[in-house]
């Protein structure tokens, strides 16, 4: 990777104002999720359309990666449900973008479920990017100096609870984000070459079955506490949970 941004810090409000910025309607905010439990579950305003998953990078996750590449290439998977063609997806070539991206995997391929105005960024950009390849949508989103400007403004944010780091400094965070695309959950990370089905889902399931997804993750950090998963759904007052 050659650009590099500041981080985005994994925060229901930094996050919120950075979408709403680009289009996303204030109707949808972000929410944290305390835990996958159902009464901690029931906490969060449904219907949920998206998760961001942030979660440390490990020699076990990165080990699942390079196998699901291999798998991928191979066509190891060929018994698996093929991937939906009506999920949106673009590498990551912008070191520290995973925020930014993991935001454009859950807006894009839920957006069909609320209105998005014909002249924000958001609307541009995917009309621009519909029939590109995942790799040419990464070079056009390496040439938006309004999304650089965009995630910037959101990095540094007044919102952030965090210090922000140096853009060079190494970060071993990333997210991803699990959608509900034609029946099946999906895992969308700009690292990977291609989405990862993660099964069968519904709109009424997908939350718990995010959750069985989220705990895989969890269970390859070992001990480390570095997670945090928020959900994209209907703002509640402007704030992320009761």
């Amino acid at each position: 990777m050659g650009k590099k941004w500041l981080p985005l810090e994994s925060n229901p409000e930094v996050m919120a104002d950075f979408a709403h910025a680009l289009g996303l309607p204030t109707t949808i905010g972000f929410h944290d999720i305390f835990g996958f439990e159902p009464d901690l579950l029931a906490m969060v305003p449904q219907p949920v359309h998206a998760i961001l998953l942030l979660f440390p990078i490990t020699e076990a996750s990165e080990k699942a990666r390079r196998e699901q590449s291999l798998n991928a290439a191979n066509n190891n998977d060929a018994a698996s449900p093929a991937v939906s063609p009506n999920v949106w997806f673009t590498r990551q070539t912008i070191g520290n973008a995973c925020g930014t991206i993991g935001v454009l995997h859950a807006v894009s391929n839920t957006q069909h479920e609320y209105p998005i105005a014909d002249d924000s960024w958001f609307a541009r950009f995917f009309a621009a990017t519909r029939t590109m390849t995942p790799v040419e949508r990464a070079a056009h989103l390496e040439a938006d100096d309004s999304l650089e400007h965009a995630h910037a403004g959101a990095a540094s944010s007044a919102s952030a609870s965090t210090a922000v780091p140096e853009a060079d400094e190494e970060v071993d965070l990333h997210f991803v984000a699990l959608v509900h695309v034609d029946g099946g959950l999906y895992e969308l990370d700009g690292r990977k070459d291609a989405p990862v089905r993660h099964g069968d889902t519904s709109a009424e399931s997908f939350l718990l079955d995010a959750g069985a997804v989220v705990k895989k993750f969890v269970q390859m950090g070992g001990d480390s506490l570095s997670f945090n998963a928020i959900a994209m759904g209907p703002s509640a007052g402007g704030d992320a949970m009761f």
